[in-house]
């Protein structure tokens, strides 16, 4: 269990919070395989939760259990989340089985305990787990900032993954979230 900030203070200038959904090795697993621009939003991810911890916005870490068999099963060498964007000892990790981020996990009353009303978004795949957790997050009543670069995913049959990102950038913006590029994210802002 996470160390709790004392007051909201300590938790957050801004009473926002970085959720890292999914970047785990799993991802990239398959050299035949991999996710558009992958190093370059892995670069980008690191760069932002990099600027988080200097600015002591926290940063919460989402980990997808696939279950048996699967390559991001827990306890597979899968699981395990990139290298350069492992959480540091005390920073939250949710464990999640499904595409929300919310279902079936303690992220909400973590976010409620921390005093949190926004959320800023990045990670893996943009058209699972990354659409639903800021569909459910905007349920709930958070403020949501999808960055709009630090999200990816793979070809898919019926589009390309660029593709993919886009549409998602464009439908969920003004809508659901408000979609920022990691270079306009500031942390007082």
């Amino acid at each position: 269990m996470p160390v709790l900030p004392t007051t909201n203070r300590e938790c957050s200038i801004y009473d926002t919070v970085r959720l890292v959904i999914d970047v785990q090795c799993g991802m990239f697993a398959d050299p035949a395989v991999q996710p558009h621009e992958g190093e370059a939003v892995v670069g980008r991810i690191a760069r932002l939760i990099d600027a988080a911890r200097t600015a002591k916005v926290p940063v919460i870490f989402v980990q997808h259990d696939g279950g048996a068999g699967d390559v991001l099963a827990r306890g597979e060498p899968g699981f395990a989340f990139r290298p350069e964007l492992a959480p540091r000892d005390g920073e939250p990790v949710v464990v999640k089985r499904f595409c929300s981020a919310f279902q079936e996990t303690d992220l909400a009353d973590l976010l409620a305990a921390w005093g949190i009303g926004r959320v800023a978004v990045c990670g893996m795949q943009t058209e699972y787990c990354i659409d639903t957790t800021c569909r459910s997050a905007f349920e709930r009543g958070l403020e949501v900032t999808l960055i709009g670069d630090a999200h990816t995913t793979f070809d898919s049959d019926a589009m390309p993954a660029a593709a993919i990102i886009r549409h998602h950038n464009a439908t969920l913006n003004g809508g659901f979230v408000a979609v920022r590029q990691a270079e306009a994210v500031r942390f007082g802002d």
